[in-house]
């Protein structure tokens, strides 16, 4: 597939403001604190003001896209919930009952959920945004999970909820998903993009039991020795082993770190979504902020891999983009603290002394 065109996925992502991010540095050691002893508050408010060229950071509007899609690895044994499911979520959270509506309104952000496709046709649901690329993916043990016009289809998905995300205005991005088989889908899609093996991160996903989890690798397994000869190109990986809400997921990723919006990743799902956003195009990293560490197996390794620290660890594994979600008030305080505090000038406090001890 991989040729010599320049897709919308290649272009670079918007670049920092280093004047910005030097000016909100000097506030931040102006601040009526010891330097550094808001931690990495401090920096997330540096980081944001770099990204929105602003000194003054903030994350509201805060958008929430979930996308969801069916698998057809699913016929292979993978999963402990039947595919119905993955519509049945879909009705529960444009009806507010899931976490992630409850987290959304708790915040205030706009949540939107898309059909990327699934088997069962959710097309009476109101308030689900319909772009369904097939009823699902195929089968990846058996061959390539998409072609190439439905992965292109698919990427264009993610950007099109970058793009009502602009119209809303908002500063912050969190993408959900929903799929009934996709931690196999990401498992695959992580072992492929990092070297680490399926034993190393293959988890219970939505509960699995031990001999579950065993059948889990071996499929996994299967699939990368299939699809061997491709695990060179990252394009190639997110198409022959992905899903559809995935490449969804990446393409959003990459078109909101182009519009210069700072995103929120999610859990195990949402990592492996960002890794291949990160291996099409690394100049997006400086937008991506990694919400948590989840409780599903393997998914410390691949912060590891990516150099990531995120933000809190809670044992959460829900995935729909919860995790994100709870960690948005910290987000908050971060600005609210860079730009609502004192400096020590306005609050006539003296500041540090520039003295040494023993001198007079």
């Amino acid at each position: 597939m991989t040729d010599n065109r320049t897709d919308w996925w290649q272009q670079p992502a918007r670049p920092l403001d280093h004047t910005a991010e030097q000016n909100a540095r000097e506030r931040q050691n102006q601040l009526t604190k010891p330097p550094g002893s808001l931690g990495r508050l401090e920096e997330v408010a540096i980081h944001l003001a770099a990204l929105q060229h602003t000194d003054r950071p903030r994350v509201d509007p805060v958008q929430i896209s979930i996308f969801a899609g069916d698998h057809g690895v699913v016929a292979e044994g993978v999963s402990a919930f039947p595919q119905i499911v993955t519509v049945e979520m879909q009705r529960n959270f444009v009806n507010g009952g899931a976490a992630i509506s409850v987290l959304a309104r708790q915040l205030g952000a706009t949540l939107e959920v898309i059909n990327t496709g699934t088997l069962a046709n959710p097309a009476e649901l109101p308030r689900v945004i319909h772009e369904p690329v097939a009823p699902q993916t195929q089968n990846f043990c058996e061959g390539d999970a998409m072609t190439d016009a439905q992965w292109q289809q698919a990427l264009a998905i993610g950007r099109r909820a970058v793009q009502r995300a602009e119209q809303h205005q908002a500063h912050l991005f969190i993408g959900g998903e929903m799929g009934i088989g996709n931690t196999t889908t990401a498992t695959a899609l992580l072992c492929a993009l990092t070297g680490l093996t399926p034993d190393d991160i293959t988890g219970a996903g939505t509960g699995l039991d031990s001999a579950g989890v065993v059948h889990k690798i071996k499929v996994i397994e299967r699939a990368l020795e299939k699809h061997k000869h491709i695990l060179h190109d990252p394009a190639e990986v997110s198409r022959a082993l992905g899903g559809f809400e995935i490449a969804a997921l990446t393409g959003a990723y990459i078109a909101a770190a182009q519009a210069g919006m700072a995103v929120l990743v999610d859990g195990f799902i949402c990592s492996a979504a960002a890794l291949c956003a990160l291996k099409l195009n690394p100049s997006i990293r400086p937008h991506l902020f990694f919400s948590h560490c989840s409780a599903e197996q393997g998914h410390r390794k691949v912060m590891a891999h990516l150099h990531a620290a995120p933000l809190v660890d809670l044992n959460l594994r829900l995935g729909e983009g919860s995790g994100a979600a709870v960690v948005v008030p910290l987000l908050r305080a971060a600005c609210a603290l860079h730009n609502e505090m004192a400096t020590f000038a306005e609050a006539a406090v003296s500041g540090k002394s520039n003295t040494h001890d023993g001198d007079l």
